[in-house]
């Protein structure tokens, strides 16, 4: 059994927490590279412009693999804990003076303020935890927000998925996005843990790691290029480079190809499909050697736009010409 998606195939993806639904159709280097990824266990590294799909490939990986589709979205407070574990200090504190108050009003000398306050019952699970070890993560999770009183619901999981099925071709995808926003530290406190398939904890007092019986995750990871990544965590990844082809021609094809399923899906032409490619790609060539280059995601956003605003070829295409610069002309103003 291997990972073989249709390259011809356009799939739908449906929307889950803030991501929305979207249509996405493989290539042939994407599944090339996901298969390598899959076979060695190694983390996966997309570099590319934003825009150009590497977010939706993690989640259309998940899609085809029918399995959990984990994420974190890196900022620049991140830490590499917060991908393991949060630990829940002003709770703890909170929890502190309640029993500060309860031992003062009983005059209870006892310890069981002790084990109230116990680290791990303030320990909530991050993505890896879930991805390594789902139960114990689930059990943590509960624990956890039942503790406090807080609603919770497990993420959500495709039908009939166990996470030590005999089916599964590897455990949840794990989406890391744009972790080259947080400080270095983070992918290189990352390597232990994405080389050994799993982790310790001093809340715990022991390691989670990825049962015998159970597949490791796959693991994506993507970059902007807004800083250099540390040299020892490119060595532990496979990269895939998702560039937007240099030439006119292989440019508008790959434009056409990405939004061909929103195309079908909102009922836009061909003819405007093409008309919309061609002003991204001028664009492009006049904004060349400046930041914020349209891309692929303007493109989907034109087509977005002009469904929403106009029905026939001809008003679609008059509306283009009066939007168009509101989507596409993001850098400077030429002097």
């Amino acid at each position: 059994m291997t990972f073989s998606p249709d390259p011809a195939e356009i799939i739908q993806i449906e929307a889950q927490d803030s991501w929305p639904a979207v249509s996405h159709r493989f290539d042939q280097e994407s599944i090339w590279a996901l298969q390598t990824a899959i076979s060695i266990g190694r983390p996966l590294l997309l570099r590319g412009e934003p825009g150009i799909g590497k977010s939706q490939l993690a989640r259309a990986a998940a899609h085809v693999l029918r399995v959990p589709f984990l994420y974190h979205v890196v900022d620049e407070r991140s830490e590499r804990d917060d991908l393991l574990h949060h630990f829940d200090a002003v709770a703890r504190l909170a929890e502190a003076q309640v029993c500060s108050i309860a031992a003062r009003e009983t005059q209870n000398a006892g310890g069981g303020w002790r084990e109230a306050l116990h680290e791990r019952h303030f320990l909530r699970p991050g993505v890896l935890w879930w991805a390594f070890a789902w139960d114990s993560a689930k059990k943590q999770a509960k624990a956890y927000h039942e503790r406090l009183l807080r609603p919770w619901k497990p993420p959500a999981v495709p039908e009939n998925w166990s996470p030590t099925s005999s089916t599964n071709l590897t455990g949840p995808v794990v989406l890391i996005d744009e972790i080259d926003k947080a400080d270095p530290s983070v992918p290189n406190g990352l390597l232990e843990c994405l080389g050994n398939d799993g982790f310790h904890t001093h809340q715990l007092g022991e390691s989670v790691r990825l049962p015998e019986d159970a597949r490791p995750p796959l693991v994506i990871i993507t970059t902007n290029e807004e800083r250099e990544l540390p040299s020892a965590f490119l060595r532990r990844c496979l990269v895939l480079h998702m560039q937007f082809p240099k030439e006119p021609d292989k440019a508008l094809a790959f434009l056409i190809h990405r939004g061909e399923g929103l195309r079908q899906k909102l009922g836009i032409s061909e003819k405007i499909c093409q008309e919309v490619a061609e002003c991204i790609l001028a664009d492009r060539s006049e904004a060349r050697g400046r930041s914020a280059l349209p891309g692929a995601s303007e493109f989907l956003e034109l087509l977005r736009a002009l469904a929403a605003h106009a029905k026939t070829e001809a008003e679609q295409s008059a509306r283009l010409k009066q939007i168009k610069a509101f989507v596409l002309c993001k850098h400077d103003a030429l002097a």
